[in-house]
């Protein structure tokens, strides 16, 4: 019985470090996927903020050649 319980303690202990292993390593990728998504929302809204301002433009030079007769 007492080997058994030993037994069940090692197991034991070497389930908790696998947790604390994978707990750790589930910190620094959630960290990554963070870094990662604030990059893109960056890189999205300097693309929309560049969009946004060729439109414009565009818009601008649509309105002016027809107003001048021009297609």
């Amino acid at each position: 019985m007492e080997r058994l319980n030993s037994k069940l303690y090692l197991q034991n202990c070497f389930m908790i470090k696998e947790n604390e292993r994978l707990r750790k390593k589930a910190q620094i990728l959630n960290q990554e996927n963070q870094q990662l998504l604030l990059e893109l929302k960056q890189k999205l809204s300097k693309t929309k903020n560049s969009n946004g301002s060729n439109q414009g433009s565009n818009s601008n030079l649509s309105s002016s050649s027809s107003a001048s007769g021009q297609s």
